[in-house]
Formats: structure tokens, C-alpha cells, sequence
């Protein structure tokens, strides 16, 4: 396997931007601390199998800000501080008129 995403002396990832790197799998692996460490200080960190990207690794806070994690519990919140909260929001439900069809 060829690691052309590393430079040859030091087995560092190499940058796709200022805040991504790209590692090969085995250098992700044999420096999985690293990894670590740049996921959560420059971003996310690109781990490719046979040059194709397969995973990505980022920051406990990142996963929470991407799922979405305890946003739905402010939202909750939001609504029922609202000074509006007793407004009736129900839709007005009509008929709509329907044409007798013979089959």
C-alpha cells in the first residue's frame, strides 16, 4: 500500500486545509493521539483507506453541535417562555367541496 497522503520522514497527515489533514489509516492508526489532539484543537481530521476517505474523526463537541444533541430541550424552552404561549394556533379545518363522480 502506497501512503501518498504522509510526508515520508515524519508520518504527518497531510493538509487538505487549514483546519483539515488527510492521514492514511495506518499513520491515523500509529498516531491515533495525534489524531485525537488535532480533531479537537484545528478540526476535522480525514482518515482514508487505499487513498479514498472513510472516516472522519472530530471533537466530542462537534458531534454534539452535528446531532443536534440538547437542542431540542432549548427549543422547548424557547416556546413555552414565549409570551405567546396561550395564543390558539390550531388551523381552521374546511371541506373542501368534492365533485360526485360516477364510475
Amino acid at each position: 500500500m502506497t501512503r501518498k497522503n504522509t510526508s515520508p520522514q515524519t508520518g504527518a497527515p497531510k493538509q487538505e486545509s487549514a483546519s483539515q489533514a488527510r492521514w492514511a489509516l495506518q499513520d491515523a492508526k500509529a498516531h491515533f493521539s495525534e489524531v485525537v489532539r488535532r480533531a479537537q484543537g484545528d478540526g476535522p481530521q480525514r482518515v482514508t483507506v487505499h487513498g479514498r476517505d472513510a472516516v472522519v474523526v472530530v471533537s466530542a463537541e462537534a458531534f454534539r453541535r452535528l446531532s443536534g444533541e440538547g437542542y431540542g430541550d432549548q427549543l422547548v424552552a424557547a416556546l413555552q417562555a414565549s409570551p405567546s404561549r396561550d395564543l390558539d394556533l390550531t388551523p381552521a379545518r374546511t371541506r373542501m367541496p368534492v365533485r360526485a363522480v360516477k364510475l
